[in-house]
């Protein structure tokens, strides 16, 4: 997605571009490749998301980044009516969705469902990662947005 018309949110939110030394930069730079990448502590091979500095499971600090497969499902929604950003004040509604990671431990991550904001939703159903770069932003950089798996 390079044209600003194909965005699934317009133009003039916030940049979410991390600091070179922030804890999620390898996230980050895991999606501008069309990766996703989650924290795994090594070992015991337990996923966790959001990124830490510590490992939920054991406290240990060892923590490590390793690519898993942008598919889930729905673990919950909520279809937004009244945005609260300026930028969004005329693109209600939108759909925001909680996709679980069966293949990850379950970890949960939240974000957009693309398509229609008015289709039906279904707990369960079946979604893909999809990567929208914004290369015209200064820094550039790109989001993980969700469609329903075809």
């Amino acid at each position: 997605m390079d044209a600003a018309a194909n965005f699934y949110l317009p133009e003039g939110l916030p940049i979410p571009a991390p600091a070179r030394t922030d804890l999620s930069t390898p996230y980050w730079d895991g999606l501008r490749e069309e990766v996703l990448r989650v924290q795994r502590n090594p070992r015991t091979g337990r996923y966790q998301w959001p990124a830490q500095w510590i490992c939920h499971d054991d406290q240990g600090f060892d923590i490590g980044w390793v690519e898993v497969a942008p598919r889930g499902v729905i673990y919950s929604w909520t279809r937004v009516w009244h945005p609260t950003h300026p930028a969004l004040r005329e693109h209600g509604p939108y759909i925001a969705v909680i996709v679980e990671l069966a293949h990850a431990n379950n970890i949960r991550m939240l974000g957009n469902l693309l398509g229609d904001p008015m289709q039906p939703v279904l707990i369960g159903a079946a979604v893909e990662g999809v990567f929208e770069h914004h290369e015209r932003a200064d820094p550039s950089y790109t989001l993980l947005q969700w469609r329903v798996a075809k």
